[in-house]
């Protein structure tokens, strides 16, 4: 009797600093080249592990969602165990379930929200330095939040989007896209006040330098939820708040760059590292 095909739906964090992003690369490591050996390792089997999308080089993830199908006849547990097992530790499975066998980790995703950090203060910590950008200088953070809310809707994001290395598919792609929520927060140096009342006054500095150290500092996050986004689009987007904080660009001057149409106008695509897709939306909760 021929085992049933099962769909197993991953949900994957990982450090992207040393990949070349999501998609597979003949001869470069990339996370879904990764997920995929591993995955016919513990299979024996052809698989192939389709994602909720592609990132680029650098980009990092707490939320990527994944699928395979397998006559295998693992428990989700046992497949996360493995996986982690035999992982790089810079890519962890943070959930494995069995879904039924219509979902399909692309194509059911309903909307994605990224973050990107800006860290503000004068010295980055070096255990935060590979998942921030780093801007001590002065900004009108006030500016950026309004000009943030100039994005949210429906629009021809061509100014704000990379050009896909061919000229044949930059006029055949679509560059509409619906942003549904983008927001720049504030978030100040952590606090160790509600420890400090039951620590020694040196534990609660260690405490404090401890939150520091490890990226609870001073910093903006730039948070975008979407449908779909365009190659670049989240970090030119957040690239163009910056200029508006840096009183080069006005709130006013998103709606003149949208009708532009033109990518050099607007802001400079940010370095990766402060880009971290952070969850992925489907309709419903699938089950088997």
């Amino acid at each position: 009797m021929i085992p049933a095909v099962r769909n197993i739906k991953l949900t994957v964090a990982y450090d992207g600093t040393d990949f070349a992003g999501w998609q597979m690369q003949p001869g470069t490591a990339t996370i879904q080249g990764a997920l995929v050996e591993v995955a016919r390792k513990i299979t024996q089997e052809r698989i192939l592990v389709y994602g909720a999308g592609r990132t680029d080089s650098g980009v990092h993830e707490i939320g990527q969602v994944a699928h395979f199908k397998t006559q295998s006849a693992l428990t989700p547990q046992q497949f996360q165990r493995a996986f982690n097992a035999l992982l790089p530790p810079t890519i962890r499975v943070v959930r494995c379930e069995e879904v039924g066998p219509d979902f399909h980790a692309r194509w059911q995703a309903r909307a994605k929200t990224y973050a990107y950090r800006i860290w503000r203060g004068r010295v980055v910590p070096p255990f935060a330095y590979r998942y921030v950008l780093h801007y001590p200088f002065p900004l009108d953070e006030a500016a950026m939040a309004e000009a943030a809310g100039c994005f949210v809707g429906e629009h021809d994001f061509t100014s704000f989007a990379a050009s896909s290395g061919s000229e044949e598919n930059d006029r055949d792609r679509n560059p509409r896209r619906e942003v549904l929520g983008c927001t720049v927060v504030r978030l100040a140096a952590s606090t160790t006040e509600p420890v400090a009342a039951s620590l020694q006054p040196e534990c609660a500095a260690t405490i404090g330098a401890l939150q520091s150290f490890f990226g609870l500092g001073d910093e903006l996050v730039c948070v975008l939820r979407g449908k779909s986004f365009l190659r670049y689009m989240v970090r030119k987007i957040v690239g163009t708040l910056l200029e508006v904080g840096k009183g080069r660009l006005k709130p006013e001057d998103v709606s003149r760059l949208f009708a532009l149409r033109d990518r050099s106008k607007s802001g400079s695509t940010l370095p990766p590292q402060g880009l971290c897709l952070v969850a992925v939306e489907y309709p419903d909760p699938w089950s088997p």
